[in-house]
């Protein structure tokens, strides 16, 4: 099953996103990009991909690991960049960012200790995709309005293990179902 691991920000936190988006899809030429689903608005701490079924439990005794080590930190959405010139458009974090990495370095880890292939390591950086395209887009009217973009803060106490299902209708536009199928709380115990 194709799977990653995430933090997903609480409905609050997406519901001032949503306000945002808003605002910049209103702009002209918002139509060339792919607009993210709420339902797929998250932090992405490490992307698996295809794991064998009989991988499962090993990596996910290694994330409940990973989530006891981890203690809970604040986060909030801020600001904005790309990504591949303007492949990727992106909100990012302020806070405990660095706790964010940290999570994200342990989520890594646990996947290679327990066999998932994960290619080379590259520093991490904290980001939310809102919106995609697959050419070059002149972004910088988004970048610029998410600049002043800063949402409220909140707690994250969850790491979640998302099964993602790609879309097979062949329907433009159609998103990625998400499913979460584990949730471990962060303790910070050891």
């Amino acid at each position: 099953m194709r799977l990653f691991a995430a933090v997903l920000p609480p409905e609050r936190v997406v519901h001032e996103l949503a306000v945002e988006v808003d605002r910049l899809r209103a702009l002209p030429g918002a139509d060339r990009l792919r607009w993210t689903g709420r339902p797929g608005w998250h932090f992405t701490l490490a992307f698996y991909g295809e794991v064998a079924d009989d991988l499962v439990p090993g990596l996910s005794d290694r994330l409940a690991r990973a989530a006891r080590r981890t203690a809970p930190f604040d986060l909030a959405l801020s600001g904005g960049g790309q990504f591949g010139h303007g492949r990727a458009l992106w909100t990012g974090a302020h806070g405990e960012v660095e706790a964010l990495r940290l999570l994200a370095d342990r989520a890594e880890s646990a996947a290679r200790k327990a066999g998932v292939s994960m290619g080379e390591h590259r520093r991490y950086k904290a980001h939310l995709t809102v919106a995609r395209s697959r050419d070059s887009v002149d972004v910088r009217p988004y970048v610029e309005l998410l600049h002043g973009f800063a949402g409220s803060t909140w707690t994250v106490d969850e790491l979640v293990l998302v099964r993602s299902n790609l879309p097979r209708s062949g329907v433009p536009g159609e998103q990625p179902r998400y499913e979460a199928v584990a949730r471990w709380e962060l303790a910070g115990v050891g």
